[in-house]
């Protein structure tokens, strides 16, 4: 045999075991498919799928600057000892209150057979300056830095299981558009545990009752028996009224209040509130002083980037509240809200500044 008779052979082996090779499948790994984020538009801009759900999620929140002023929001610090100069005392001048926060929220909602399913959380961490109190009464600025959970909450068709603000607030929908909306008369009693269930009757009128625990040391349920809050309202084109009813089961006393809101034109709304409880016993729900409180203000929309928000309070105990600010919009998303506000609790009075900006998201 010569080299050329060999080299024909081997080549001829090749071929034919390659063949045998060819007839077998060649099976190649599929990539799996890409799920992209899908926009759910059942519940307003901002929606996405969750991918492999049909829940949709919203995130969102804010950054907020505050500088507050003057007697009502700056901080105003007396003579402080100081320890490391022989017990000699220093003066501490009033200066500004500052607060940085920065909140995140996210909304969850999917639709079952008993009707929208959701759930929302809002939370914050912020860093503000405050007065620091000694025990000698004394005080002098610092700084802090806190965490909150403002609101978490689980809604079944017209079922709410919630820490969030008292439904004594809720129903007729907190005070007005300032910032400072609880200055001189406070109107909530603030947050609490609660469970609601609430009826809408789709022709703009809704009903609401539920059970809180209440909050503090002297308003947290001390039996199985809870506060009570009841509550209703009706809307329409021309505006709104509500009310609400609390029953505080720990001193079983009773307070109420009413709400008017009238859209006078496409640029004017106006809304009064009044309030009815005696607020001079221990009472959750009775946060003014005496036994009767009112509020009132009015929002004017000068075009879609800057409004007028006006505010005031007057309650039983000769307390007096007023609050005027501008909401300014520079950019989508970006606003500077300047406000002024004066107080007078039974002749005691003082001025105040405030200024915030808020990159909303």
């Amino acid at each position: 045999m010569n080299i050329k008779s060999l080299l024909l052979g081997s080549a001829a082996a090749l071929v034919a075991v390659s063949g045998a090779r060819a007839a077998d499948a060649i099976v190649v790994a599929e990539p799996e498919p890409a799920e992209y984020v899908r926009i759910c538009d059942v519940y307003g801009a901002g929606y996405f799928y969750i991918p492999g759900t049909e829940t949709c999620l919203k995130v969102g929140g804010y950054l907020r600057y505050d500088i507050g002023i003057g007697d009502n929001h700056g901080l105003v610090s007396e003579d402080k000892e100081d320890h490391f100069n022989n017990g000699i005392h220093t003066n501490f001048n009033d200066t500004y209150f500052k607060r940085m926060r920065a909140q995140l929220t996210f909304d969850a909602r999917s639709e079952t057979e008993y009707g929208t399913l959701r759930g929302y959380i809002a939370t914050y961490f912020q860093r503000d300056s405050f007065d620091n109190d000694d025990y000698t009464g004394d005080s002098w600025s610092d700084t802090r830095s806190t965490w909150a959970l403002e609101h978490a909450i689980i809604q079944l068709g017209g079922l709410t299981i919630a820490y969030t603000d008292s439904l004594f607030e809720t129903l007729t929908d907190s005070a007005g558009s300032v910032i400072n909306d609880d200055i001189g008369v406070t109107y909530t009693p603030g947050k609490t545990h609660l469970i609601a269930y609430t009826f809408d009757g789709g022709n703009g009128f809704s009903a609401t009752i539920g059970v809180e625990e209440g909050s503090g040391e002297l308003y947290t349920i001390d039996s199985y028996v809870p506060h009570v809050v009841a509550g209703a309202s009706f809307t329409q084109g021309w505006g709104k009224v509500s009310g609400v009813i609390g029953y505080d089961s720990n001193y079983g006393e009773v307070a109420g209040k009413v709400r008017l809101d009238v859209a006078v034109n496409d640029a004017l709304s106006l809304w009064v509130m009044g309030g009815i409880g005696d607020g001079d016993k221990l009472n959750y729900y009775a946060v003014w002083e005496g036994d009767w409180a009112i509020w009132g203000g009015a929002k004017y929309q000068f075009n879609e980037k800057a409004s007028l928000d006006v505010q005031l309070a007057y309650d039983d105990g000769k307390n007096f509240g007023a609050a005027v600010g501008v909401n300014y919009q520079l950019v989508p998303g970006f606003n500077i809200r300047p406000e002024v506000t004066y107080v007078d609790y039974d002749g005691d009075d003082g001025w105040g500044g405030y200024l915030r900006f808020q990159r909303s998201f």
